[in-house]
């Protein structure tokens, strides 16, 4: 959301390259040119998301994740395609659910192996559907929650784990990258504590996303993004009057590229398509992590055995011509009850404890502190998540939990998100947070709970998603 919080008071309802030697080229100066990038001020949030495909991973430990979603690419390279998957890496992507299988904890594990002649195994899978794209006149979100390999030093050396999407025409061509379009939504290498968003597009070598490099940018995923879980997204928005491609982490965004930035011929070739499909993997090696590191990885230290963990995939879009116009309908107000799918403001509680309003917003709130909304109609089914609009000026190490609770302020939480410094008491970001899934009417508690005194947040207004 923009820092200007004078609203109306209504309802808001790479890697793969042409060719091994290029694409050496390409990820290897990426690595040394793409520059971290400062928080971004996202445009005005529309709430009004719907989740058209989605994949919680759930199912028992080894059981590969399911082919109804995602199929399996074998091998080191795609039939008649670059080798080494246009990137240099070196593992052998494989089903076995020793390299990919669900956890039995709601993740995707995949795993990087090394067997006893040093020989990397790994997996890599994409998504069956290849048509996720922006609506005319509206916008897609790919969001995903995920954790990065939990190695860091010599020791990870040559680890890349990526959540990113092609264009569909690659699919059965594999020698029209990157004219086609591809959206990184998160890579890391070599165990870093940093993560980046990358464009590619156009021609390569040079053309307007500078191949073999892409238009890029870093985030420390507001100080690493090596701890737990975190919430990378990707946006296409054709909603306005140029379109933008939009890059978040945990609900910040740090990196825009606008149509206006591009040739129109090169926007045409990445967005006139039947749309994308999605891909995961943990790749070993290639010229990313060598160029990032100045080696040649992976060496006799990086230790195997370490896994990229897949909490969530989801695809979401809004606006467009099927989509009512969000405008049209009235804020819920105190007493009134509250829709859970429509964004509830802050403001708009029935009770509440240690709560300051403060303009269209509540806060600062520290330890102790909840906010209650009577009656919030969940429908016969359940969210999947819960989205709050937040925003924290709060002193370096302090943080805190924004929590879910159903008909008590003491009840044990249906879901939560942690939350530090955004950057500021009026730097927003929406953040999500996965819930329990509930129905019927209910009491939504929001409860903050920390280990400080000091205030670790804001919040603007919440909504749930299914």
């Amino acid at each position: 959301m923009t820092a200007d919080r004078t609203r109306s008071r209504r309802r808001l309802p790479v890697r793969v390259a042409a060719a091994l030697a290029a694409a050496v080229a390409v990820t290897a100066a990426a690595a040394l040119t793409i520059t971290s990038a400062g928080a971004q001020t996202p445009p005005q949030a529309s709430q009004d998301w719907e989740l058209v495909w989605s994949d919680d991973f759930d199912g028992p430990a080894g059981q590969l994740p399911s082919t109804d979603n995602w199929r399996f690419d074998i091998g080191h390279s795609y039939p008649g395609g670059p080798d080494n998957w246009g990137t240099g890496e070196i593992a052998y992507h494989t089903d076995d659910p020793a390299n990919i299988s669900l956890d039995g904890d709601g993740n995707l594990n995949i795993t990087a192996l090394r067997d006893g002649s040093g020989n990397w195994t790994s997996g890599r899978i994409e998504t069956n559907r290849d048509d996720f794209r922006a609506p005319e006149g509206g916008a897609m979100r790919i969001e995903g929650s995920l954790q990065l390999p939990q190695v860091t030093g010599d020791a990870a050396l040559g680890y890349w784990p990526a959540f990113w999407a092609l264009g569909s025409p690659y699919r059965g061509n594999y020698w029209n990258w990157p004219g086609i379009g591809e959206f990184d939504v998160m890579e890391n290498v070599n165990g870093s504590d940093t993560v980046h968003g990358v464009l590619h597009c156009g021609t390569a070598p040079g053309g307007p996303c500078n191949e073999n490099n892409g238009l890029g940018a870093t985030t420390t995923c507001g100080g690493s993004c090596h701890t737990g879980f975190h919430t990378y997204a990707f946006e296409w928005d054709d909603s306005g009057s140029t379109g933008e491609l939009r890059w978040y982490a945990d609900g910040q965004l740090y990196h825009t590229v606008r149509e206006s930035d591009l040739p129109a011929g090169t926007w045409a070739d990445m967005t006139e398509h039947a749309g994308y499909f999605i891909l995961l993997n943990l790749a070993v090696g290639g010229a990313f992590p060598d160029g990032v590191s100045g080696i040649a990885t992976p060496t006799g230290a990086t230790e195997p055995g370490h896994s990229l963990l897949v909490d969530y995939v989801r695809v979401y879009t809004r606006g467009g011509s099927t989509d009512p116009d969000p405008t049209t309908s009235e804020p819920d107000e105190p007493g009134d009850g509250h829709d859970a799918y429509s964004p509830i403001d802050a403001t708009d509680f029935d009770d509440a404890e240690g709560a300051t309003v403060s303009g269209s917003a509540v806060g600062p709130l520290g330890d102790g502190a909840w906010l209650r909304y009577d009656d919030v109609d969940f429908g016969s089914s359940g969210p999947i998540d819960f989205v709050a609009t937040v925003a924290s000026g709060a002193a370096g190490g302090v943080s805190g939990l924004v929590e879910v609770r159903l008909d008590s302020a003491t009840a044990d939480p249906i879901g939560s998100f942690a939350v530090g410094s955004t950057g500021g008491w009026e730097s927003w970001r929406d953040v999500p947070g996965n819930v329990a899934s509930t129905t019927g009417v209910h009491d939504v508690y929001l409860t903050f709970t920390s280990g400080q005194p000091d205030p670790f947040v804001s919040v603007d207004q919440f909504h749930f998603r299914r």
